[in-house]
């Protein structure tokens, strides 16, 4: 396996080089107990992260994966746009699973940017209602219909509420909030003929007394983050989602609302970025979207089932099924450009083990030409054929090895090879899902 240069990292993004869902959630959980603070920063609960703890499953949709470290500062920063009643129905339900201790006090480890931007109830039934309309129109995109869309558009229109609004002047905010209100129900109402059934006065209630239980949580995180990094601390920046699912750089128009990219790292949570010095890119073993939008290398067959049915290929925030297939170097090598991808950790090696043959999809042909690197332009991937190089598959359990040279040798091959194409480490490997399935080649906060 090659090697990094003698670094040890202090401030480390954690970012999906696919179309999300490649189990960055249990990488970053994993992580934690070696760094001092956690930090989301894009995205909403239209996310989720699933990690497995002691058998038991657990779903964060907007809470960072270190919550569940007692020894760990968490941060939402601004780049999040924020329910607050899904913020609030996820902590009381880590109270109710007993995830969290019934008297743990949160307000030394959880802090809210005060910049975050707000998502309304309202912003919920306009992603709805605007996903039907382009529906109509033979334009599907696929959104969670979770509002996240909508929360991004007021952002950027320079009309939406922050947290800082909740408390400054109550009265304000209020009339803000109304004629955010007025404003959706007239879209509602006379682009998309649907009735507004909203009650302002119950969504305002809720808005305040939601308020009230996060106050202690709202925080200048810049500032917060700042005195992480001068006291040489170490700091996992999460990231929600995958490159291509973003904004600017994914299959567009099939894609997030956000930039979920590396770089991402550093607007969404006002941390300098010459300050973050390592860039971990997560993927599987194989790949996965969710929704609509180009998928070269899928497997619309019998071992395109049996991969989503071995490795429960479901949507952790919706249940949507993924679509399955297999490895795509040439979409990787594309990710590895964009993100300044330090080095890889590849996740669900275990789901391939049943399998006689596994292949990577080393190159694509679109039309005369053989490409190394995946196009921007979503209408010529359509056009991409993938060109594989085929191995023996292993047909052996890997689940729940964490050495690295008890692995089948066709395993190993088979990883050696993927390091070989993208030339660049993979320093982790997940052999199942819980915490401990790891092998770990190289600890990217421990080694030297």
């Amino acid at each position: 396996m090659n090697g990094l240069n003698k670094f040890m990292a202090k401030r480390i993004v954690v970012i999906g080089i696919q179309w999300g869902d490649e189990g960055k959630g249990k990488i970053v959980d994993w992580l934690t107990t070696c760094t001092n603070a956690v930090v989301r920063f894009q995205g909403g609960h239209n996310a989720g992260h699933t990690i497995i703890v002691n058998g038991k499953k657990v779903v964060l949709h907007l809470l960072p994966s270190g919550i569940l470290h007692d020894t760990v500062v968490n941060y939402i920063g601004n780049g999040v746009v924020l329910s607050l009643a899904a913020l609030n129905n996820e902590i009381q339900t880590l109270y109710d699973n007993k995830i969290l201790k019934i008297d743990s006090d949160l307000s030394n480890k959880l802090f809210i940017s005060n910049a975050c931007s707000l998502l309304l109830p309202s912003h919920e039934m306009l992603d709805a209602a605007l996903e039907e309309i382009t529906s109509d129109n033979h334009i599907v995109i696929g959104t969670t219909r979770r509002g996240i869309g909508p929360a991004y558009s007021d952002k950027i229109a320079r009309i939406a509420l922050r947290i800082d609004d909740l408390f400054s002047d109550k009265k304000i905010f209020v009339e803000k909030c109304f004629a955010i209100f007025n404003y959706h129900k007239c879209i509602l109402e006379n682009y998309c003929g649907k009735s507004n059934n909203i009650n302002f006065k119950k969504m305002m209630n809720d808005i305040l007394y939601s308020a009230d239980n996060i106050y202690p949580f709202v925080a200048d995180v810049p500032v917060k983050l700042y005195k992480h990094y001068k006291n040489n601390e170490k700091i996992i920046f999460e990231g929600a989602q995958g490159t291509f699912l973003d904004v600017d750089h994914g299959t567009y128009p099939f894609v997030t609302s956000s930039n979920t990219v590396a770089s991402a790292a550093a607007t969404g949570s006002g941390f300098g970025p010459m300050n973050i010095d390592y860039v971990l890119g997560i993927s599987k073993i194989y790949s996965t979207r969710v929704g609509l939008g180009p998928f070269p290398t899928e497997l619309c067959n019998d071992v395109g089932k049996q991969i989503a049915q071995q490795g429960n290929e479901f949507g952790s925030t919706t249940m949507r099924p993924r679509r399955c297939g297999w490895l795509d170097i040439v979409l990787l090598r594309r990710a590895i450009m964009i993100n300044s991808v330090t080095a890889l950790a590849i996740t669900k090696l275990d789901v391939l083990d049943r399998l006689e043959k596994v292949k990577i999809c080393c190159n694509y042909r679109l039309r005369k030409d053989i490409i190394e690197i995946m196009p921007s332009n979503t209408n010529d991937i359509y056009e991409c054929k993938p060109i594989y190089e085929e191995f023996s598959g292993w047909m052996q359990s890997t689940s729940k090895i964490t050495n690295f040279d008890d692995l089948p040798y066709a395993a190993k091959k088979f990883i050696a090879r993927i390091e070989e194409l993208l030339n660049i480490p993979i320093v982790l490997i997940t052999t199942g899902p819980d915490r401990d399935n790891i092998i770990v080649i190289k600890h990217p906060l421990t080694d030297n």
